[in-house]
């Protein structure tokens, strides 16, 4: 076994499959898999096989935003007001909003499924109301908060902007245009697991934009190369777009790592690294990419993320070492 997925498989339990993508100077370009994907009888896991993303999806949403921006559809400073509060998109993309984590009500709805598919029964409806009734947690723009309400806001608004349902417009402007006929919302083919058990599809209806993105390691190596080389994009608000979102925002607090749009920044002697993880109840994903270099990585596992978070740890040591 490639001694980079077996690194990855090392940090899962037996039953879970792995997927990983990755492209360097000295080891070209790369799409590596083990187990099924169902975790113990179904098919084997190929490069095709789709993914649960999790918070990945997020930078899917800051891409549509920078999108939109490049093409004079949206702007940065343009304003949804929650709570009689006027929040900019930036403030959106950048976790500077003053939202909580999470909308009111979402803790209380999904009780019943918290280590399943917590989201699934919050309503567009729901959201609505929340939206009313929201307390911000600090003066937006003075401080970073990490809000899966606040990106998933900033994807419902795009959507309504554009006239189009999330989905419909992360194929119009993202998947379509870079060729990734296997990322979008629907449910993919690795069955998630937690503890062991299989999960139902994650379902995240109201704020798509924050985590509802499946993908495979096909797609995301052809998504993060789009990052390394935007004068590929077969569109210039899209090649615009895609160096929009590494462009630095803000210094986090007490550290050196910068937030662009949505994407984590950490200056390296080699060059600036952004990455993201994500996960749902049960799959586990890390996407880095570092310009300078020319490297790229992204590993996918369809079992739910753990506390010691070794698999994104391990994803990222084998990037650094790319």
């Amino acid at each position: 076994m490639n001694p980079h997925l077996a690194a990855l498989t090392r940090t899962v339990p037996r039953h879970a499959a792995v997927a990983l993508a990755l492209v360097s100077p000295d080891e070209g370009e790369q799409l590596l898999c083990h187990g099924r994907t169902d975790g113990r009888s179904g098919g084997p896991v190929t490069p095709d096989t789709g993914f649960e993303l999790g918070s990945v999806s997020k930078t899917f949403t800051a891409l549509l935003l920078a999108e939109l921006a490049a093409r004079g559809e949206v702007a940065p400073g343009d304003t949804v007001t929650v709570s009689d509060t006027p929040l900019t998109l930036l403030h959106l993309a950048t976790h500077t909003s003053g939202l909580p984590r999470l909308p009111p009500g979402l803790r209380r709805s999904a009780l019943p499924a918290w280590f399943t598919n917590p989201y699934a029964s919050y309503s567009v409806a729901e959201l609505d109301r929340a939206m009313t009734r929201t307390r911000l947690r600090h003066k937006p723009g003075s401080r970073v908060r990490y809000s899966n309400y606040g990106v998933g806001l900033l994807g419902r608004v795009l959507a309504e902007r554009t006239g189009q349902e999330y989905p419909a417009l992360l194929a119009s402007r993202i998947s379509g245009p870079l060729g990734l006929t296997g990322t979008g919302c629907e449910p993919g083919s690795a069955v998630g697991h937690r503890h062991g058990r299989p999960l139902p599809p994650w379902q995240i209806p109201a704020l798509p934009g924050a985590g509802a993105v499946r993908s495979t390691a096909r797609d995301l190596l052809r998504y993060l190369t789009a990052h390394l080389d935007p004068a590929t994009a077969p569109a210039p608000a899209l090649a615009a777009a895609l160096r929009d979102v590494q462009r630095p925002r803000l210094v986090k607090p007490r550290s050196t790592d910068r937030i662009c749009l949505v994407w984590n920044l950490h200056p390296t002697p080699d060059g600036d690294v952004l990455f993201h993880s994500g996960g749902t109840r049960g799959c586990t994903s890390f996407v880095a990419f570092c310009p300078g270099r020319g490297t790229a990585l992204a590993a996918l596992t369809n079992a739910g993320p753990r506390l010691d978070g070794r698999f994104i740890q391990t994803g990222y040591q084998i990037f650094r070492a790319l």
